[in-house]
């Protein structure tokens, strides 16, 4: 089993950070490994991610919504992926980063379940309980904005990638990647146990790039 995390990174690369983070969670589930792909290398993972039995994205929050280039990435599933249900029932989260405390980071991940749907895919959320929501509390707590709907992280605009986003971040992301490769591993075998009689496997062989709207209907 594998899961594929697809991500657009700039700036500092504090998206990456992420990114690594959870596909770290990810190989710590036995039976499990991650890919790694940026959305400038998609065009070379067609396969991989067609294969996978999960897919994370993963965009910083820009302007209170996704990146430019992720959007661009969304797109071209809106072809043969979408209309031929390509990655149904998948497994799908997200994580996110911004300078701000909020960022609107909540719009970006609605996007990204908006998105996971379309493809008929299924949202695995963030399972820890959120942190600092006491005086008690502090920015060492995991889940320390309070986030549910995926991985929310802050970066400090002034700070480098080696130090920002903060530690409790990436290892609330870490353990996001964690248990969505466990409910991956759920999911996939009791599909093998109670198959879905309706459902052809995909075949790497007879398309790897998958095909839009306008190939398909010109």
């Amino acid at each position: 089993m594998h899961i594929s995390v697809v991500y657009d990174s700039n700036f500092k690369g504090q998206t990456e950070v992420l990114a690594k983070c959870i596909g770290l969670g990810v190989n710590s589930v036995d039976g499990i490994s991650s890919h790694l792909i940026h959305v400038d290398n998609v065009a070379n993972n067609w396969n991989t991610l067609h294969t996978s039995d999960g897919i994370i994205f993963g965009c910083p929050t820009y302007v209170g919504s996704i990146s430019g280039k992720f959007k661009i990435f969304i797109e071209e599933l809106a072809g043969e992926v979408w209309l031929k249900r390509m990655w149904k029932n998948k497994t799908a989260g997200g994580f996110t980063v911004s300078a701000g405390r909020s960022g609107d980071k909540l719009n970006c991940l609605n996007q990204m379940v908006i998105f996971a749907s379309q493809m008929a895919m299924i949202w695995v959320p963030q399972p820890i309980l959120g942190g600092h929501y006491s005086s008690q509390g502090s920015e060492d707590d995991l889940n320390r904005i309070g986030g549910y709907l995926g991985t929310m992280a802050q970066a400090n605009i002034d700070e480098s990638a080696d130090v920002s986003p903060p530690e409790s971040d990436r290892e609330t992301a870490r353990l996001h990647g964690r248990h969505i490769a466990q409910i991956t591993r759920q999911l996939v075998a009791g599909r093998i146990a109670v198959p879905i009689t309706e459902e052809s496997p995909y075949d790497p062989e007879k398309q790897e790039r998958p095909l839009s709207l306008k190939e398909l209907f010109t």
